[in-house]
């Protein structure tokens, strides 16, 4: 009864809310549109540009909205940003995918501060976004569409920016705790300030929780399954001149999360005493000269991250089922020329070396590749309102060979920023994984997977951004798609000493969709936002047998709707979120379905002391019951308590 009554509200929510698609921004006058800041955006095209010289779709997820919504977890805020998808294998640290417009979630480039933090030991060389904290992250910038020229491999869904807190000019101290739902609890602190000419931003986290069953507890599962982690995250600036100077960056995380299985003698799906560790590392590096009195900027840098995973089972034949370890480095240079007023250049070298360690079950295997790139990017205002991209990239792979992509999109605004036109044409690729080209079912014949893409939209602003609305259409078809293929006798071709199957780029899919926005700020205090989702993801591949099917845990259709409004007495600031995440199926035979389900949020945050703030969220407030994939329980009602210092 209550999910019915909340899918008859949700309509008219969504018509007085929206999503976090622009970063927070001081309310203008009816009748005035220049004191309003622009987003800055630095995904997009590698350097700091306004949203308005942006033809792609992007989303901005700030500082203010992650405190507003009092967030544990960076899944929970993407799940909210238009074209976003996540599933998730039961509690927080659980593994989770992330799904963009439609695409898998190894074809999504994850940053930490730039950094891409890819696991080469994962099947797909993706990333697993169930050990990502909020932290000290103070800014999330989510890039739609495929973006290889930029970002190269993975490129194909989009790209994630995750941006940690900067370095201050003055010292500030910036901590929080909280409380709450079954034991969960959180400590994260993050300094920063400057001496001399080093500016530096040091911080780190302790999160701890007993979980839930990540075997579905109305399925029958009884115990807990916990979840604790350990991170940190440092940025450091050194100016030697006005001309040179040194940056350095880290992240780190070390998780634990408890797990079930199948175990023996039914080997069906329920509680056991798994877990599984995880610690990453990512550092990097690098020297920034600007030339001709800053036209032209220059940077060297070194990337590095490691990844090591192992899983246990206590009960099990082989206690230690797997060990892995997953390393990148990455050796870039880049350089951007401002050759006229309106005209900028980009451009760059890059080499990533990759390689992987793995013991599954006792079977060790492993791999390693080389992966050179160069790329080039012109961004230009021709006219007043109009900013036209262009880009081009080569990428050199030690075992596949080659692969080009390129990309154009033009944002034009005839009436100084009421109404933007946006466009884009873009494709991407993805390199095989390690593990497809050289693990125990590896095919070095592999070619890379390849998208091409394409997006249109309108945002239209009204009384001085009051109102602001916008509708986005997109299409992408991807080739090459990497699938397991069963081998049967006689074993030839690719099929040659595999024989209990092997990799093959045999897979195609489209994915065509529309996501559309809404923000009201009707007063200073007030603010209302919403946004939907429309995706038809379908398999193409020819001769398979799903063809025509939708893609595995990709909803059809999903909105967000919250009202946030801070009160006139007392610094009182109260809130509310409603997701409705529409039904997916699990398998690719779509014989089994998931679901949709409805979660309603609440908040309240109030100033106390001077710096000092108590906040309180239940999340989940109708306690629905859902999963995201199949026998995988979800948190029910939670709620939590915490305070939050600013010095």
């Amino acid at each position: 009864m209550r999910l019915r009554y909340l899918r008859h509200m949700l309509p008219v929510a969504v018509m007085a809310a929206a999503s976090p698609v622009i970063a927070q921004q001081t309310p203008a006058t009816p009748d005035t549109l220049e004191p309003v800041s622009e987003p800055i955006i630095v995904t997009a095209n590698r350097t700091a540009e306004p949203l308005s010289r942006v033809g792609q779709s992007v989303t901005v997820i700030d500082a203010a909205t992650i405190n507003t919504r009092q967030t544990d977890n960076v899944a929970d805020l993407l799940r909210t940003v238009p074209g976003v998808a996540i599933a998730r294998n039961g509690n927080i640290g659980s593994a989770t995918s992330v799904f963009i417009r439609g695409a898998e979630s190894d074809q999504t480039v994850a940053l930490i501060d730039g950094v891409k933090i890819t696991d080469p030991g994962l099947p797909g060389g993706g990333f697993n976004f169930g050990n990502l904290l909020v932290g000290n992250i103070e800014r999330i910038e989510v890039l739609r569409g495929p973006s290889s020229v930029i970002w190269g491999s993975q490129a194909i869904g989009g790209v994630i920016n995750l941006i940690t807190i900067a370095p201050t000019g003055d010292f500030t101290l910036n901590a929080r705790g909280e409380y709450g739902y079954r034991g969960t609890g959180q400590l994260v602190a993050n300094v920063s300030g400057k001496a001399g000419p080093l500016s530096a931003s040091a911080g780190g986290g302790w999160f701890t929780t007993a979980g839930i069953s990540a075997f579905n507890e109305a399925r029958g599962g009884k115990e807990r399954d916990g979840y604790r982690n350990y991170g940190a995250n440092l940025k450091l600036n050194l100016a030697l001149s006005d001309a040179i100077s040194i940056d350095a960056r880290g992240y780190y995380s070390d998780g634990r999360v408890d797990q079930d299985g199948f175990a023996p003698p039914t080997y069906g799906f329920g509680d056991t005493r798994e877990f599984s560790l995880t610690r990453e590392i990512v550092g990097d590096v690098g020297g920034n000269v600007a030339l001709f009195d800053g036209r032209f900027r220059n940077r060297f840098g070194y990337a590095y991250t490691d990844t090591n995973r192992r899983s246990e089972n206590p009960d099990g034949f082989t206690p230690v089922t797997l060990t892995s370890k997953g390393r990148n480095e990455r050796f870039e240079y880049q350089g951007v020329v401002d050759l006229m007023r309106d005209t900028q250049a980009t451009f760059g070298l890059e080499r990533e070396n990759s390689r992987f360690d793995q013991v599954n079950y006792g079977t060790p295997t492993g791999g390693r590749a080389r992966l050179d790139s160069i790329y080039g990017q012109i961004v230009t205002t021709p006219l007043a309102g109009l900013t036209l991209t262009g880009g081009i990239r080569r990428d050199d792979h030690d075992r596949f060979g080659g692969a080009t992509s390129i990309a154009a999109s033009g944002v034009y605004s005839p009436n100084a920023g009421r109404t933007t036109i946006r466009a884009s044409y873009s494709e991407g690729f993805k390199a095989p994984s390690l593990y497809q080209l050289q693990g125990d079912y590896g095919n070095q014949q592999l070619r890379p997977e390849r998208a091409k893409g394409w997006d249109a939209g309108i945002t239209q602003r009204l009384l001085g951004r009051q109102i602001e609305a916008s509708v986005t259409y997109f299409h992408r078809t991807s080739t090459d798609l990497i699938d397991f293929i069963a081998c049967a006798a006689p074993l030839t071709g690719i099929c040659t000493n595999r024989p209990f199957g092997t990799y093959d780029n045999v897979a195609r899919a489209t994915a065509q969709g529309v996501e559309a926005t809404l923000v009201l700020r009707p007063t200073e205090p007030l603010e209302l936002q919403a946004n939907y989702s429309w995706l038809d993801a379908r398999n193409r591949s020819p001769g398979s047998v799903n063809i025509g099917n939708r893609l595995a845990r990709r909803p059809s259709q999903s909105v967000n709707a919250s009202i946030d409004y801070r009160w006139p007495f007392f610094g009182l600031s109260t809130g509310a979120t409603v997701t409705h995440v529409g039904s997916s199926f699990d398998n690719a035979a779509n014989t089994r379905r998931n679901e949709g389900y409805v979660l309603a949020d609440i908040r309240a945050a109030i100033p106390v002391l001077k710096g000092t703030e108590l906040y309180a969220r239940i999340e989940n407030l109708f306690d629905e019951r859902y999963e995201t994939v199949y026998q995988y329980g979800s948190n029910g009602r939670a709620g939590y308590v915490g305070v939050r210092l600013r010095y």
